[in-house]
């Protein structure tokens, strides 16, 4: 239930979020969703692709430093509360997100969330508990060819 997320820093100049892009691309993997958090000197990309173990050996022969962290993708109601519901279930848990992000695409009426907690495992529990679908990374690169 768990999905690799590759993360890396870049310098905060024009030029850097294209280059480890165009490794991936040239390698022929395609990126399936993506965040970047900046500050002035430095950027934080994180990346979810279907073959993390090739894009980390690929960006890594170009030079990189790839970090990997396990996150969590859930499914949520894309209304107005359906985000309020998941985060009241994960603050009642009193588990901590440390960031979150979206994937690119719906899966039928529902969004799809990537979550990093501080302990993925009893995140999980707790979601599924509450009757909140995760995702699993198989079905996750299935829907992202729909």
């Amino acid at each position: 239930m768990k999905i690799h997320q590759l993360s890396m820093f870049l310098e905060n100049k024009p030029g850097r979020l294209s280059e480890p892009c165009r490794i991936l691309a040239d390698a022929g993997i395609n990126i399936l969703t993506l965040a970047l958090a900046d500050t002035q000197q430095f950027g934080i990309l994180r990346l979810i692709v279907r073959d993390w173990q090739q894009a980390k050996e690929v960006l890594e022969k170009s030079g990189a430093v790839v970090n990997i962290t396990e996150v969590v993708a859930t499914e949520v109601e894309d209304r107005p509360g359906g985000l309020a519901i998941i985060l009241e279930t994960i603050e009642a848990a009193k588990l901590n997100i440390e960031y979150m992000y979206a994937f690119t695409f719906r899966s039928g009426d529902r969004a799809v969330l990537v979550f990093r907690f501080d302990n993925p495992d009893a995140a999980i529990e707790v979601l599924q508990a509450a009757g909140i679908s995760v995702v699993d990374g198989v079905e996750l690169f299935d829907r992202a060819r729909q």
